[in-house]
């Protein structure tokens, strides 16, 4: 198969949507990022493989190290392995080309890999440490350590992040976080501005990082389901599909059709849940405290109701390896049928009100705008992205089981502003509601578990499924039997690591009191990306 110009063989991965795997050298590594840009495609994911030390202590010394990206146009994704070769002149750093002349949203992606596995984009003007504050040594890697024997490493004093300074008549700056007012995850904001109108704001994430990727490999396969669960709670059923995806591409394993679409089902039931909570919360931020009750009582009925049903408020450890760990029965299906009617009567009433309060709209229209052009050149993805006209979802694009008879209606909009978002979610969830009835309705007979036999050679599998707030990606690496199935490498994708450097464009031109209303329009998780 001839991919984005790439005169390389792809192997098709075994799983329900359109992933291919190829090896590539340096050149056509940056052939592969000119040639989706040109074709309107996108980076879904960017990350480094299994690297070993100097005394070779992750595989063997003879095992090459790799850089991997996935890229997704029309046809599906690409994962692309590009071997690293030690440069002497430059000290044996593994390098690799930067890809962020291409693609902008690279640069936290590369800047988290030279943190977590010491390998450098060769040419990148950004070379500040992203997830590394000074919890380990400049020198030490932790992906590079053996799981099995991790040394002890001594915190070094926090570093003093560089952030950019604005000069300028009249320009000052105002420091938010990382601890906030609520219970919110930490993040450092500075804002440059003049009187109140923002000049530039800069981000430092990173504070919750928790070595979720090293502990992944300390797990067997069919266990580490659960923590990829709770990479980011409120998409954990997203994150669970998506790892099990993987997780069944690489033991080549199909699920029975009831457990996809119980999966599905749980899906959507998800996207509706954080949908409710953030249009409450708009609501509020923008002084319309009858919105934050109204939805967040119905979220609260929403989460009772999944509880009742799945055995918990989020649905959290109810997708496994081969399946779902429990059906559901006709008078399960029915309640589920009767809160949707309800909350669907309510939702639609507190719509014609948001569109009806004109101080509501005032605050909302113009505010935080990304232009679509803006957001095709960072990379905007999922529920942001489909509000600036970046028309992606994996359930319309590459439908699997069972979105492929569904015929999803993708909600977009043209403004790319808070109203624009706002609309996108209240459109996205009277869709939710409409595919939840259908597989209600429809859901085969049949098993919802089946047994997953792990490969007795190194396999790879990737997944993805379309969250609440965009694309997740997982791609796994299993090491095979004669190294006890243990999980090479496993790199958890969250749509944040595209989009927060996005809103820090959508809030330059307004005023410092927007920012709330601006950030939690985009909502996106600090947790998803501090892995």
């Amino acid at each position: 198969m001839r991919i984005a110009g790439l005169d390389v063989e792809f192997a098709a991965l075994p799983a329900p949507v359109p992933v291919w795997h190829a090896q590539v050298t340096t050149e056509q590594w940056q052939t592969a990022a000119t040639a989706v840009r040109d074709e309107g495609g996108r980076l879904l994911a960017l990350w480094a493989g299994p690297i070993g030390d100097a005394e070779g202590s992750v595989g063997a010394a003879s095992e090459p190290a790799f850089m991997y990206a996935a890229y997704v146009t029309l046809e599906g994704a690409f994962w692309l392995s590009l071997p690293l070769v030690p440069m002497a002149q430059i000290g044996r750093q593994l390098v690799y080309p930067d890809l962020a002349p291409v693609f902008p949203c690279a640069t936290r992606m590369q800047r988290a890999a030279a943190d977590l596995s010491g390998v450098h984009a060769l040419g990148a003007e950004d070379l500040r440490p992203w997830l590394n504050h000074g919890a380990w040594p400049a020198d030490h890697y932790p992906l590079q350590q053996d799981p099995a024997k991790l040394p002890l490493v001594q915190a070094t004093e926090l570093t003093d992040y560089a952030f950019v300074h604005v000069d300028g008549d009249g320009v000052h700056e105002i420091a938010v976080g990382p601890v906030h007012a609520g219970i919110i995850e930490p993040g450092h904001f500075r804002f440059s501005i003049v009187g109140e109108k923002v000049l530039r704001l800069e981000q430092r994430l990173g504070y919750t990082h928790k070595g979720t990727e090293q502990r992944m490999t300390q797990l067997a396969p069919l266990q580490a389901a659960r923590l990829a669960g709770r990479v980011s709670g409120d998409s954990t059923v997203a994150y669970a599909w998506a790892y099990c995806m993987a997780l069944e591409s690489a033991c080549q394993t199909t699920i029975p059709a009831r457990a996809a679409w119980l999966r599905a089902l749980m899906l959507e039931r998800e996207r509706i849940a954080s949908h409710l909570a953030d249009l409450g919360a708009l609501g509020n931020d923008a002084a319309f405290a009858f919105g934050l009750a109204q939805f967040s009582r119905l979220r609260e009925d929403w989460l009772r109701a999944a509880k009742t049903v799945f055995g918990h408020r989020l649905m959290m450890d109810c997708i496994v390896p081969g399946g779902v760990n429990s059906d559901i029965d006709r008078s399960q299906a029915a309640l589920l049928l009767q809160q949707c009617d309800a909350v669907e009567r309510e939702v639609r009433t507190l719509f014609n009100i948001y569109e009806a309060h004109a101080g509501l709209q005032d605050r909302f229209m113009t505010a935080g705008r990304v232009t679509p052009a803006l957001a095709s050149r960072l990379g905007l993805t999922g529920l942001a992205g489909r509000a600036s006209s970046q028309a992606w979802d994996v359930r319309c694009d590459h439908p699997f089981v069972p979105y492929d008879g569904m015929e999803v209606a993708m909600a977009t909009h043209h403004n790319g502003d808070v109203a624009a978002r706002v609309l996108v979610r209240f459109d996205e969830l009277f869709e939710s509601m409409r595919l939840i009835r259908r597989m209600l309705d429809e859901m085969p007979p049949g098993e919802v578990l089946c047994p997953v036999q792990l490969p007795q050679q190194p396999a790879r599998g990737a997944g993805w499924v379309e969250g609440w707030r965009g694309e997740l990606f997982v791609a796994l690496e299993l090491a095979g039997a004669d190294q006890a199935n243990r999980i090479k490498r496993c790199h958890l994708h969250d749509p944040s690591w595209q989009n927060w450097p996005a809103l820090e464009h959508a809030i330059m031109g307004n005023i410092v009191p927007d920012f709330p209303l601006i950030n939690k329009s985009f909502n996106l998780s600090y947790s998803g990306q501090d892995l």
